[in-house]
């Protein structure tokens, strides 16, 4: 029997309001109708699932891109119950399905802790999808019922019978409602690899129906974490240097709320710390971020002095800041509260302060006994913390060379930089152009009332691998600040940067459609990701995309267009040539330097014409990997991304 606590059925599902409002303001509850909300729908439907199993009653959760670009999820929970709800008189399934605001998590007997706190997941994903069919294993039957728009288009009916329980969730993303409506697998991918660290234990597997090898198997991967937190840390940090071989780890409940928290140091000189309530990545932190950091610095600050470990900087009059202890640290924090507070609709901030003080405690408690039976490693992590203040004294200068004393236009900006005429940050735009050649185009061919043009000399620095001091001697890097008009190292000599006075809302980066374009496109992302993340964050940041070719039919000189990859040249010669290569002439551009000032305006800088892909950060700790891994010092790792990736790179060219 099952314990009368423990009972999930039509009773438990308490309904708050209407679905209404849904369809006519999607953006409210799901982010936007791009590709980001896109996905959003999958995650929604996902994240019932694993409340399931964080109750106790899952353990597996199949995700499916079928053919069509619809979305199966299957998990081996409860089922969602059927039977007549009480106060709404239909089944409890459609009311989960049709009513924002319903679910089990609304009934503290029903979920401990639930990621999806406002209950409206299932109900968004059903009114934003043409189609949607949920199949329910319960009590030895399979029921089944189908909806379009939010609306259900049959009854509840029994289609068979069942040995096992679950829930099977297929739907359709409404075309009418998204933009975008072909799902990436290797988004997917990445979220499902977070959850799978973060609910050691848990299966989880992506299939995708649309891609099959030579045999008609669909492409696929499986998630499973025996060791949680521990392998998402040893999987961020597979491409950096090591600076202790351990990771250390505490799995552990204060004052009812589950903490896990992993981390390590590198060599390198980035802090990489990734927060998550219930499963919710909180990008903007919140409470149980604060009490992570302030247990590591007043533990770490506790040790160093008591064993004399700071006599340098004492000598040398440098003080600490709290920061200098995170120089090379990746960690992972997870906690599960049964009644979050997040800050805005977007539930990227944690609120509940009692969070903070238990985290604190139980950081600092596992840290000290890390550190006092670790000597060795303790010393490594202080001497990190020592180099981290000394390059920060020895860097304070540098940066305040980079803050602009004029806020726009006048001796602060750089001398290569030719600027636009709008002081209007929103509507102004900054290409960032490889090359004096090139740089000499852009300026003829664009328009000056809103588009600014910095020429940058070859590859800049590698941030990955400098430290802070050496980036802020790079003079290419000086002049990209300058030109933005980005701040760091104010009065309280944060390393954090200012961007409230950007001079430009677009900042596109702008190469040759080569390799080594492509290695200062790369540079340059990575010293926006790791430098100047809010332009990221903002979604500032743009890649142009010139083309590779112009297309002519020989001795016609009309008949010609311009082409970004090679089936768009095979198109051209269908169109134009009747299928025949022979009558065209191809030239091929290696560089934009070989483009007339006209061509470069037409073809990559004109709004009306051009191509912009925005760079934007679904998966920070994917990201961090993945720079990392592009940047470092590890050569293997690297060339095993480019030939899985360059054919793609080809083609998006």
């Amino acid at each position: 029997m099952v314990e009368e606590e423990k009972k999930y059925q039509a009773d438990n599902i308490q309904v708050l309001e209407g679905l209404e409002a849904v369809r006519k303001r999607p953006a409210m509850y799901i982010g936007d109708i791009s590709s980001r909300g896109l996905h959003h729908l999958v995650y929604e439907v996902v994240d019932n699932s694993i409340d399931e199993a964080l109750a106790g009653f899952a353990n597996h959760i199949d995700v499916i891109i079928l053919e069509d670009n619809s979305i199966k999820v299957v998990d081996n929970g409860r089922g969602i119950p059927v039977d007549m709800h009480e106060k709404m008189h239909k089944p409890a399934l459609e009311v989960v399905l049709t009513v924002l605001h319903a679910g089990g998590k609304f009934d503290k007997g029903s979920y401990k802790v639930s990621g999806g706190l406002h209950g409206v997941g299932v109900s968004c994903v059903n009114a934003l999808s043409d189609y949607l069919r949920a199949e329910v294993h319960r009590d030895g039957k399979i029921y089944m019922q189908e909806y379009s728009c939010g609306k259900p288009t049959s009854q509840l009916t029994v289609i068979g019978e069942s040995d096992h329980t679950g829930t099977t969730v297929i739907f359709h993303p409404d075309a009418t409602i998204f933009t975008e409506t072909v799902y990436d697998y290797n988004t997917l991918a990445a979220r499902l690899r977070d959850l799978a660290y973060l609910n050691a234990g848990i299966t989880l597997t992506l299939t995708d129906e649309r891609v099959k090898d030579e045999n008609g198997v669909p492409k696929s991967a499986r998630f499973h974490s025996d060791r949680g937190l521990q392998e998402f840390v040893e999987y961020i940090d597979a491409d950096k240097e090591k600076l202790i071989g351990d990771v250390i780890h505490l799995n552990t409940e204060r004052n009812g709320v589950p903490i896990e928290v992993a981390m390590t140091y590198n060599t390198s000189f980035n802090e990489n710390i990734f927060s998550y309530v219930n499963n919710i990545n909180t990008v903007e932190g919140g409470t149980h971020l604060t009490g992570f950091r302030m247990g590591l610095t007043s533990t770490l600050k506790k040790y160093a002095d008591d064993n004399q470990l700071l006599d340098k900087l004492t000598k040398a009059k440098i003080s600490l800041d709290p920061a200098d202890f995170r120089d090379g640290l990746t960690a992972v924090i997870s906690v599960k509260v049964a009644e979050p507070q997040f800050e805005g609709q977007t539930k990227t901030k944690l609120g509940n302060s009692d969070v903070r003080g238990v985290v604190q405690s139980a950081v600092s408690e596992a840290l000290r006994y890390y550190l006092e039976e670790h000597p060795k490693e303790a010393k490594a992590i202080v001497d990190k913390v020592v180099l981290a203040a000394t390059a920060r004294h020895a860097a304070q200068a540098a940066r305040m060379q980079v803050q602009r004393k004029t806020p726009l236009g006048g001796a602060g900006l750089p001398g290569k930089l030719a600027d636009c005429k709008s002081r209007d940050a929103a509507m102004c735009e900054l290409f960032l152009v490889e090359g004096d050649s090139a740089g000499g185009s852009a300026k003829s061919g664009r328009d000056p009332n809103y588009q600014a043009i910095l020429p940058l000399r070859g590859k800049i620095l590698n941030v990955e691998k400098a430290m802070e001091h050496k980036v802020f001697e790079s003079q290419e890097i000086v002049n990209i600040f300058k030109a933005l008009g980005v701040t760091i190292g104010t009065e309280d000599d944060s390393k954090e940067p200012n961007i409230s006075k950007l001079r430009y809302h677009k900042v596109i980066i702008m190469t040759d459609a080569d390799v080594d374009g492509a290695h200062i496109a790369t540079l340059l992302m990575t010293f926006f990701f790791r430098r100047v993340r809010p332009i990221i964050e903002n979604g500032y940041l743009y890649l142009a995309t010139p083309p590779l070719y112009k297309c002519k039919v020989k001795g016609k000189k009309k008949e010609e267009e311009y082409a970004w990859n090679d089936q768009q040249v095979q198109r051209f010669v269908d169109t134009h040539c009747g299928g025949d290569r022979t009558k065209l002439e191809l030239q091929r551009y290696k560089g934009l330097g070989e483009m007339g000032a006209d061509q470069l305006w037409e073809t990559t800088m004109d709004p009306s014409n051009r191509i912009l892909k925005k760079v934007t950060l679904v998966n920070a700790a994917e990201a961090d990997r993945t720079f990392s891994m592009l940047m470092g010092e590890e050569v293997a790792p690297r060339r095993e991304f480019i030939e899985s990736n360059a054919t793609y790179a080809v083609i998006d060219a």
